[in-house]
């Protein structure tokens, strides 16, 4: 029973590789109520706080866990002179692909679905990824509900998935529901932008129960 379960948990997860940054909210938001109202579990290295614990470690094992998982690499560019790029993006999908091509037959059994801001900017930075299907979302939040529940039906073989303009409307009706119920319980603006990515889905999962 208990291997059931695991094989169960590790089925519905979804690895979240993404910028963790304010600019980048508006479409993570969307993003995770799209997992969630597809019924998957989202998983992100921010799901947990432990200073003793090594970062690398717990990207490993939420990548273990999850047989799915979403990398969105529209940051690798640096935006400012003096600015680094981002390396870390691109290094949770190698570790993501690695753990399917290298992994036991059940890690094999891996999807993945990468976005990016704009078709082909990938390729000067990361060109072996040349010829692989890489969905752009043009920093709309829209797209991005688009290229994800698309994803599942053509990829991870969803059924009976609702629309994604019906799911954009889900999304919109959750968030103007969650800010004003929010604020009522005492949250200011900057709370709410900055509230814990766990806290924000289990918000995301009562009210879809809620509504069926």
């Amino acid at each position: 029973m208990a291997t059931s379960r695991t094989r169960a948990a590790f089925d519905r997860s979804v690895f979240i590789n993404c910028p963790y940054d304010t600019e980048y909210v508006p479409l993570l938001r969307p993003l995770l109520y799209t997992v969630v109202a597809l019924g998957y579990r989202p998983r992100l290295a921010s799901d947990r706080s432990d200073s003793t614990e090594n970062r690398v470690d717990k990207i490993v094992g939420l990548i273990r866990q999850s047989r799915l998982s979403i990398h969105d690499i529209s940051r690798l560019k640096a935006s400012t002179v003096g600015e680094f790029s981002r390396f870390n993006l691109p290094f949770e999908l190698g570790l993501a692909h690695g753990s399917c091509v290298f992994g036991t037959k059940s890690m094999r059994r891996k999807c993945c679905l990468i976005l990016e801001k704009d078709q082909h900017d990938f390729r000067r930075a990361l060109s072996d990824l040349a010829g692989v299907d890489i969905k752009a979302h043009g920093n709309e939040p829209a797209r991005v509900v688009r290229s994800v529940r698309n994803w599942f039906v053509e990829t991870v073989g969803l059924k009976d998935v609702p629309s994604p303009t019906r799911i954009w409307y889900g999304f919109t009706d959750f968030a103007t529901d969650f800010y004003a119920a929010r604020e009522a319980d005492g949250f200011s603006k900057e709370d709410l932008n900055m509230m814990p990515t766990l806290e924000y889905v289990e918000f995301i999962q009562r009210w879809t129960e809620r509504r069926g």
